[in-house]
């Protein structure tokens, strides 16, 4: 029988050794100021691989052991670990000895099973640990659709090291035909960003299907060349340059413009000389941001607080345009939906040769099947109509039978498209094939505002793509490099005439999380890739021929992809932080709140309009709100406030630099020190420029390494 006397129990212990954490190694300030990262509450730090400074944590209280009557030990400083003999309370962080340190390191060691040996950092609160740099990862972390996988090792600046979860980093060289393999199939998983903008465009535009082909084919052309000026003359990131849908919404409101909508005749090329004229010149004002070193300074207001909603922003405006032309042909269109849908989230785990090639090529693979089932109904003759021809125009249709059920052909059938006869087979595009360029000092304007939205969605892609491929995030004089060359690579294809302007594409980062493919090589031949085939007219001819309804359902999950994309930048900063989340919110409610007022102040109810209802928000610039006795002021500040991007931006940058908030609930980005990247030799082989052209920035300082 035991006894009652509570003195004469048996003391519980000693406990086994809790399992080591896994905190999130320090950063550069972390260090300097002692801070341990919390996740729970507002100082939920990201996995971002950086940790920026927090308040000082206050001191723990010690809590009560009810079982023995006595007070617990008190945590160790030790990555947060319990002290392994809880008989005697742990020794104050500032008295540690040495040897005490080594010890409590070479347990935790031996808890983990062995492995390399860990680095230890001494700091406020005690000894902070990082792995140190081997081949071997003991606990490893083996997250499967982890596109930031935490970091293994932290340097003595604070910076992550290079992830190990990559397949081909970025100065990998494979065999030919793996990053042959790589490259294409880093291109046709890109294959929505790049080809739709021009399938949207043309058709608004009054282009015939010819067009259509030819637009095409140069937007591939105009891509690959970017791509290779890129990798190796802009960041050296293997970052994929084509047509943002940023340019979407601006080159819409051009095209609608109230001195179009009355034109006769062939309005294509009318258009895209205004086009051309309005992206060359913002594209050279893009170029000065990044080549004069201005992009170093305004950069210090772009935060991922900002460049979040402000992307978000770019996908959530076309909401108008998606599922209305969806609804044209619901069968078809739900199903190319579902499909993308199926693949990409459900379907996302299967591996095929090591490739998970639903997920991978959710969008190529959705469009094949949707067009395989399109063809085989038309075929069976499901949209045919007694007496009813969809070659005659609408407007010569006599019989009100055929007037139903013209748009149903339309829309349905995959035969109606004329692109893939009128193709030629080989066709060289080349600079000003639409005519001479026209200048217009308000559309100029409008493209120079979007210009530097854009840069604000590159800053985002720089930053994301450098965590998953480089040694360290570029620095601030590559980050202007990479801008400038934006903006020359805009500067062709407005000379080209691809309708928009060339970018980063902010989709490329989660391809290159998911493919795992990072090396530059491997984009540049698939960039060479892309170019061969832009020669062959039958290509374009072929994309071109995509009915309408497919591409719009296309467009419903790719600018859902864009919108979450953006908002996926928090994650450098405290998601969880009341400050971040009432600036986003407000962010992203007024971004579509104000441009709705500009969009229908003036238009009466059921009024007839020959723009079709999707259009309508870009029409604005003919009954906006704000009217002054200067017609092209009216027509840039109507069209300027009614971009939801533009909103979203100016709310972000200006709540996110007023509000008072430390660094690490801002999620400051961090880009490396120049002279700390002159001197390590990783860095700059990862950004240095090749043919020994970085001597002749040697003198340009803020476009350097």
């Amino acid at each position: 029988m035991s006894s009652s006397d509570p003195s004469k129990r048996p003391r519980p212990g000693p406990w086994p050794p809790a399992p080591e954490s896994n905190a999130m190694p320090p950063s550069t300030w972390a260090k300097r100021t002692g801070f341990r990262p919390k996740f729970s509450g507002e100082t939920t730090a990201s996995d971002s691989g950086q940790i920026v400074s927090a308040p000082k944590p206050k001191e723990p209280q010690t809590p009560l052991d009810l079982e023995s009557g006595r007070a617990k030990p008190p945590v160790s400083a030790v990555n947060g670990e319990k002290a392994e003999n809880n008989r005697l309370p742990a020794p104050p962080a500032a008295t540690v000895t040495e040897k005490e340190k080594d010890q409590s390191v070479k347990r935790r060691r031996d808890s983990d099973g062995g492995g390399a040996p860990k680095s230890t950092v001494a700091t406020a609160n005690g000894p902070a640990t990082a792995d140190a740099p081997s081949h071997h990862h003991p606990r490893r972390h083996s997250r499967e659709e982890a596109t930031d996988v935490l970091p293994q090792t932290v340097d003595d600046d604070g910076f992550v090291s290079r992830p190990s979860h990559m397949k081909y980093e970025l100065r990998d060289t494979p065999g030919l035909v793996p990053i042959g393999l790589y490259g294409l199939q880093h291109y046709i998983s890109m294959l929505g960003s790049i080809i739709l903008i021009p399938l949207v465009i043309v058709p608004a535009m009054g282009g015939s299907q010819e067009d259509m082909a030819i637009l095409v084919s140069t937007v591939m052309f105009v891509s690959g060349m970017t791509t290779l000026l890129h990798t190796s003359f802009g960041t050296r990131l293997p970052l994929i340059q084509g047509p943002s849908f940023v340019y979407l919404a601006p080159a819409l409101a051009i095209i609608n413009s109230p001195e179009f909508i009355g034109l006769n005749g062939n309005n294509f090329k009318h258009i895209m000389k205004q086009l051309q004229g309005a992206t060359i010149i913002a594209s050279a004002f893009q170029a000065f941001l990044g080549y004069s070193g201005l992009m170093s300074l305004i950069v210090r207001f772009i935060n991922p607080v900002v460049v979040a909603p402000t992307i978000a922003a770019v996908g959530l405006s076309f909401y108008s345009y998606g599922f209305t032309q969806v609804s044209s042909c619901l069968e078809i269109g739900v199903l190319q939906i579902l499909l993308v849908i199926v693949f990409s989230l459900y379907l996302r785990k299967i591996s095929v040769f090591g490739h998970r090639i639903f997920l991978i090529y959710a969008v190529p693979l959705g469009l094949v099947i949707t067009w395989a089932a399109a063809f085989l109904l038309t075929e069976a003759g499901v949209y045919n109509y007694k007496g009813c021809d969809v070659n005659i125009p609408a407007s010569n249709i006599l019989s009100e039978h055929c007037r139903k059920h013209i748009s149903r052909m339309k829309h349905c059938r995959v035969d109606t498209s004329q692109a893939l006869k009128a193709a030629p087979w080989i066709r060289f595009p080349y600079p000003l094939q639409w005519g001479t360029p026209v200048f217009q000092w308000k559309m100029v304007i409008i493209m120079c505002v979007v210009s530097i939205i854009s840069s604000v969605d590159s800053v985002g892609s720089y930053h994301a793509s450098s965590l998953l491929v480089a040694s360290r995030p570029p620095t601030p004089g590559v980050l202007s490099r990479g801008i400038g060359l934006e903006g020359v690579s805009s500067v062709l294809a407005g000379l080209w005439g691809t309708g928009t302007g060339s970018t980063t594409l902010t989709e490329n980062v989660h391809t290159i999380a998911v493919t795992k493919m990072g090396s530059r090589r491997a984009v540049q031949l698939g960039a060479c890739v892309l170019i061969v085939l832009s020669l062959v007219g039958k290509v374009g001819g072929f994309i071109a021929s995509i009915p309408q309804v497919m591409v719009a359902a296309l467009l419903c999950f790719m600018w859902a992809m864009l919108a979450a994309l953006g908002l996926s930048n928090l994650r450098y900063s405290e998601a969880g932080s009341s400050r971040n989340i009432i600036i986003v919110g407000l962010s992203l409610f007024f971004s579509l709140s104000v441009p709705a007022y500009f969009q229908q102040y003036g238009i009466t109810p059921n009024s007839n309009s020959s723009v079709p209802s999707y259009f309508q928000p870009y029409i604005v610039a003919s009954h906006g709100p704000i009217h002054t006795t200067y017609g092209g002021v009216n027509y840039v500040m109507n069209t300027l406030l009614s971009f939801n991007m533009v909103i979203a931006f100016l709310v972000a940058v200006i709540l996110d630099n007023t509000v008072p908030g430390s660094r690490q609930e801002r999620g400051v980005y961090i880009w490396s020190d120049s002279e700390a990247a002159k001197r390590e030799p990783a860095v700059a082989k990862d950004y240095e420029l090749p043919f020994r052209v970085g001597r002749i920035f040697r003198w340009v300082k803020w476009v350097g390494l």
